[in-house]
């Protein structure tokens, strides 16, 4: 005979492990090193496969680090800020509208949760109980959509960016600065793909979401952008 455990109520279940609190820095970080090691792995590639000689292959990939990185937090500051600045207006906006009508706030906020399935007299009494406890975190969160764990953070978005863009980058230097120089396109490519596979096995588990869907996408969209890089430095030959 199974023994049956029973939580008590309002306690969460220990399994319960939500990760939407990670989005603000999850997405920024993924998207940075996932970008250093495409963007830097294909220059990497494209100008090895002109046939230049390993000090012009390093040069340029250092380059396109540091100027990847610095375009990444500033790209990145910029547009979350322009996130923060339009939540910013919604609650002031919002906060007006509570000093000079909070009933019709309350109304509102009670047709929002009769939407959802609530009875009139739950409805109105659930709007008038989180309004007295915090009006415009209710309305924040009901009304808007803004989530205080998923609020936009420009200097955290710009360093997670940053910060990965780098370390990314520095996966496919590391082994074009190692590689023989008759072997360095192999080395590079299976190298980036490896790095790439394995960012898009962390991001997922960090997710929450499928591990091998995730690692496969992110793995063939690399390799895509490597082929095409190998094809113009060959086409053309030229060194930088």
């Amino acid at each position: 005979m199974v023994a049956v455990t029973q939580r008590e109520p309002g306690v969460l279940s220990s399994h319960e492990k939500h990760r939407s609190h990670r989005i603000g820095w999850l997405r920024a970080a993924v998207l940075g090193a996932n970008d250093g090691i495409v963007s830097t792995a294909s220059l990497v590639i494209g100008v090895a496969a002109a046939g230049v000689a390993r000090g012009e292959i390093l040069l340029a990939g250092v380059a396109g680090l540091v100027a990847g990185a610095m375009s990444m937090a500033a790209g990145e500051y910029v547009s979350v800020s322009s996130q923060a600045d339009t939540e910013e207006a919604d609650l002031a906006q919002e906060r007006i509208s509570l000093e000079e009508n909070e009933a019709f706030e309350r109304r509102e906020l009670a047709r929002i949760y009769e939407e959802r399935g609530l009875t009139k007299p739950l409805a109105a009494e659930v709007a008038r109980q989180l309004m007295e406890h915090d009006a415009l975190g209710a309305h924040a969160r009901d009304e808007i959509g803004i989530v205080e764990q998923t609020r936009a953070n420009p200097l955290q978005a710009a360093a997670s960016s940053a910060g990965t863009f780098t370390i990314g980058a520095a996966l496919p230097l590391v082994a074009a600065w190692f590689a023989p120089l008759s072997g360095l396109l192999p080395t590079v490519s299976v190298t980036s793909l490896v790095s790439l596979a394995f960012l898009g096995g962390v991001a997922a588990r960090a997710g929450g979401a499928p591990i091998v869907k995730a690692s496969a996408r992110v793995t063939f969209w690399g390799a895509l952008a490597m082929l095409a890089t190998a094809a113009v430095g060959r086409l053309f030959g030229v060194t930088v």
